[in-house]
Parts: C-alpha cells; sequence; structure tokens
C-alpha cells in the first residue's frame, strides 16, 4: 500500500530556484541540451536509414543509431540538471563536453564541410567547459569551498 501525503504537505523544492540561477548556468544548460538534441537528430537520421534507406551495412547503421539515442540521454539529462541547479549535473556536463573534443578533432581531420560542424562543437564544447567551471556557476550549484552538501 502506498503512503499518501497530507494534501497541506510542501513539494519538495529544487536545489535552486531557476529564478535565481546565473545567466551562465542557462547557457550551459542550452549549449549542453542542443548537443544532446543534435546526437538524438543524428541518431534518429541513422537509424532510420538503415531501417527505410540502403546503407551498406543496415545493421552497423541501426546499431550507430541506437548508440547514439543512448550517448543523446546523458547530454540532455545534465542540460536538465543544470537548468534545474542541481549539483550533480555539473559532472555529466562537463564528461559531455570533455567527449566532444576528440569527436570534433576527427571531424576537422575529415576536411570539407565537417570542418565548421567540428569547429561549432568545439567552440561549443570549450564555452559550456569555461561556464561551468566559473566561479559564480559553480556556487550556483552548491559546488566549492564553504559550501554545505546538499
Amino acid at each position: 500500500m502506498s503512503k499518501k501525503q497530507p494534501a497541506n504537505a510542501p513539494a519538495p523544492a529544487a536545489d535552486v530556484p531557476t529564478a535565481a540561477l546565473p545567466g551562465r548556468l542557462t547557457a550551459a544548460a542550452a549549449l549542453t541540451a542542443l548537443e544532446g538534441l543534435a546526437l538524438a537528430g543524428l541518431g534518429l537520421y541513422m537509424l532510420f536509414v538503415g531501417i527505410a534507406g540502403d546503407p551498406d551495412s543496415p545493421q552497423q547503421a541501426e546499431t550507430g543509431g541506437i548508440t547514439l539515442l543512448a550517448l543523446a540521454a546523458l547530454p540532455l539529462v545534465a542540460a536538465r540538471g543544470l537548468r534545474l541547479g542541481r549539483r550533480w549535473s555539473r559532472g555529466p556536463a562537463l564528461i559531455t563536453q570533455l567527449m566532444a573534443l576528440p569527436v570534433a578533432w576527427t571531424l576537422y581531420n575529415t576536411g570539407g564541410a565537417m570542418i565548421a560542424a567540428a569547429v561549432a562543437l568545439a567552440v561549443a564544447a570549450v564555452a559550456v567547459g569555461a561556464l561551468l567551471v566559473n566561479p559564480t556557476a559553480a556556487e550556483a550549484l552548491g559546488i566549492g569551498p564553504g559550501e554545505q552538501a546538499r
């Protein structure tokens, strides 16, 4: 049997009120969400091509699409956590940026139109990393010396 909370019980609050979040944290959340959405879009495209298209290897396209969809979960969950001011979200967001840099380098070495995608990804990764290690963002998330654990 489940316990019912009284009607007058306060709802669980977020770690930090959204209105109190600094712009740096909001920008980091937006860029991280954009990266996650790009991964999810590419994953859906690969999955669609694997199922309905005519790729060289349908199994490889489908597996790649499913993998990208799974990988898209990390930045999307991290972006949501950053937007809500959750302390735990900084780690996954930073890991996402660190993983994006080698991908940007690989895209850059591919050449052609991928150079623009590589530059955009590298700039976004460095920008989000800088935004997240900024003392203002760290304090807003409750990270730093003298902060109590949340």
